[in-house]
């Protein structure tokens, strides 16, 4: 069944593809936790690539699509995510560590199991390929085992930070003129979306002493709630400009609900019926 099977409207949705993989290019879309507030979530699975998805809207636009037209002129796009982020929460949880105890290792079947989360059991290729980073794993047979290890995770988190402050002094050349302090806030406030206050964007905070309010702590913003009951619903993400001109992101619920397309025409009739009526 093609991911589109099922949507009761047409959307428009523009994701990247690999051209040179052999993988199935009409991409799938998975309903998962989000690392953060722990909400039903979409993401694309295209390629062996997993995607997150955000959704932009101007107050007045349409798609031609063909003869018809959409009424709704919202835009979907697909962009890849690191699926670390994404799996980092039931890792954590699955390794019951108590204290000083690092944890138990648990086989990875065991860990992806959400129960009504059944797109987890889609990842279960990319999860034991990249969580590697992240976790110590044992081998007995064919069987892998993983535990969470924190000095990896925070290893890790660190390398983020880096490779996000170079994108951003490339992308921005007004961060060349800011201090170190104030783009390592912008940097953690941005990797703060995807990952929960405790530990990680608190261990994360400590460690290039920021505390959290200098940081922006995001989870102080109102998320709206969004209806993910269907397996039609994106549940995307809105990119907001806030007064600081910093990027953050909250849940996309619509001012106004769009108009499911009962009455669409076809461009072709529309244009025959108004000649007849010139003649």
């Amino acid at each position: 069944m093609a991911w589109y099977d099922g949507l009761e409207e047409t959307r428009v949705l523009v994701a990247s593809s690999d051209s040179s993989a052999t993988g199935d290019d009409t991409g799938r879309l998975l309903q998962l936790r989000h690392p953060k507030t722990g909400d039903s979530t979409s993401y694309l699975l295209i390629n062996g690539d997993l995607q997150e998805l955000n959704w932009f809207k101007q107050s007045y636009g349409s798609w031609f699509m063909g003869d018809y037209i959409c009424e709704d002129g919202g835009l979907y796009t697909a962009t890849p995510v690191d699926p670390v982020f994404i799996l980092l929460p039931m890792f954590d949880q699955a390794r019951m560590k108590n204290g000083n105890d690092p944890g138990k290792f648990r086989q990875l079947d065991e860990i992806i199991y959400i129960h009504d989360y059944p797109g987890y059991r889609c990842l279960s290729t990319i999860a034991e390929s990249s969580m590697q980073i992240v976790c110590d794993f044992k081998e007995i047979g064919s069987t892998k085992f993983f535990r969470l290890n924190d000095s990896k995770v925070l290893a890790w988190m660190l390398c983020k930070v880096q490779q996000l402050k170079q994108t951003l002094v490339k992308l921005d050349k007004n961060y060349a003129a800011r201090s170190e302090k104030e783009i390592l806030a912008d940097v953690v406030m941005i990797l703060g979306e995807y990952l929960a206050d405790d530990p990680w964007y608190k261990v994360l905070c400590d460690n290039l002493r920021l505390n959290m309010v200098e940081a922006v702590d995001v989870s102080d913003m109102k998320i709206d709630s969004v209806d993910t009951s269907t397996p039609s619903s994106f549940n995307p993400t809105v990119q907001e400009q806030t007064t600081n001109d910093k990027r953050v992101t909250r849940s996309a619920k619509p001012n106004k609900k769009a108009k499911v397309e009962t009455n669409s025409h076809s461009i072709k009739d529309m244009f025959s019926r108004a000649s007849r009526r010139g003649k």
